[in-house]
């Protein structure tokens, strides 16, 4: 149903109303997301969820159902659940979900970094970090943060060992940046609610699907070994069917795309939705967008003096990984800085992929997005 709530057109009597076109169709959009997300959970896998009791995620108490949801072991390098419909790492559920929901305390003035596993996050928390925090830290700073440690130790992730860090994440002075790969729906109402009440902002990126798969593949193998899993064994085709059905770290991919994209168009003062294959085109320009949306966009001398070029610069690739940190440097799980950086670039399955892995890959993508109005081709 569409209601329609408007004050009266000042040239013509009352119940004639002004209607911007623009709002309808994305509205329009984002009740078709929004109506497609929703039949897709009710209708995917109905075995599983029947066994499930996950009508209203108890978010809050995971550890007692746990046991019961259904359990993924063939993905390294963690065994997964499947928790209101995505696939998510036992060990996140177990305690970073429900200690965010029982602990976290948002700030009006944070920016989170979210995205599905390995399509552009240490790039995007590189250049939000150096962007929001350009006035404490000028990128051209010989003693720049990001030129003595990884991105990821600049920006951490709150489902990571939550309760480990939630004091250190308290200690931090705002603007904080914060990153998560979890799904929109599995954020607390704290960070996801009526800007009145929080005011924090979510900057998104997503990735081409093969893309996105290829990388992440690449990544378990180099660095499943320090998390205490042997990847070695592990196809690009055995990774392919699982990626397929959604199995694998937050998936459906899809389906994480689609939440936050959904947002977005309801949203775009709160959720800014980046594509990596756009970035990489133009970079700068994705800076300044990035600055406007964070509320520190850039001013006419910092413009002269080339600062979003110096961002840029200092967050490139390049530049990021012949830093000594990440040449040799490594995170707290053991995982080495190097295995972040790779290539880069879009278009990278084709050297993994066959035709037909490709063409199979694209037809479940297809399918999946029918009638949502959301293409990772285009800027719908």
């Amino acid at each position: 149903d569409l209601l329609i709530v408007g004050l009266p057109d000042g040239d013509g009597p009352i119940g004639h109303f002004k209607l911007s076109k623009l709002v309808l169709q994305k509205d329009i959009k984002a009740a078709a997301a929004s109506n497609w997300m929703m039949a897709s959970r009710q209708s995917g896998n109905n075995a599983q969820e029947a066994a499930s009791p996950l009508a209203s995620p108890p978010h809050s108490n995971i550890a007692s159902i746990i046991p019961s949801l259904p359990l993924e072991t063939r993905c390294p390098p963690f065994p997964l659940r499947r928790y209101a419909n995505f696939w998510v790492p036992e060990v996140i559920l177990k305690a970073d979900v429900p200690g965010i929901h029982s602990c976290f305390k948002p700030r009006p003035t944070d920016v989170f970094v979210a995205s599905f596993p390995k399509s552009g996050t240490t790039w995007l928390k590189a250049l939000a970090f150096a962007t929001l925090k350009r006035s404490t830290h000028p990128p051209l700073d010989g003693d720049h943060p990001l030129r003595r440690c990884n991105p990821h130790d600049c920006v951490r992730f709150l489902d990571a060992n939550f309760n480990q860090q939630k004091d250190e994440l308290e200690a931090l002075p705002s603007p904080r940046v914060l990153a998560t790969h979890l799904p929109y729906s599995l954020l607390p109402g704290s960070i996801t609610g009526d800007r009145e009440r929080s005011g924090c902002r979510i900057v998104y990126v997503c990735r081409e699907p093969k893309d996105a798969l290829v990388s992440a593949w690449l990544f378990t193998r180099k660095a499943a070994s320090a998390l205490g899993a042997d990847a070695r064994s592990f196809t690009i085709q055995e990774a392919l069917e699982l990626f397929c059905d959604g199995r694998c770290m937050c998936g459906p991919q899809w389906e994480h795309v689609l939440q936050y994209w959904e947002e977005s168009v309801r949203r775009p003062d709160r959720v800014l939705f980046l594509r990596y294959e756009e970035m990489l085109i133009d970079p700068e320009a994705h800076v300044r967008k990035l600055a406007k949306f964070m509320g520190c966009g850039f001013s006419e001398e910092e413009e002269e003096h080339g600062v979003v070029s110096a961002i840029v610069e200092l967050c490139s690739l390049g530049k990021m990984r012949d830093m000594e940190v990440n040449r040799n440097g490594s995170n707290m799980l053991g995982v080495k800085n190097e295995s972040y950086f790779r290539k880069g670039v879009a278009g990278d399955w084709s050297n993994h992929m066959t035709p037909d892995m490709a063409q199979r890959l694209d037809k479940v993508v297809e399918d999946a997005l029918q009638g949502t109005g959301f293409s990772f081709t285009s800027k719908a």
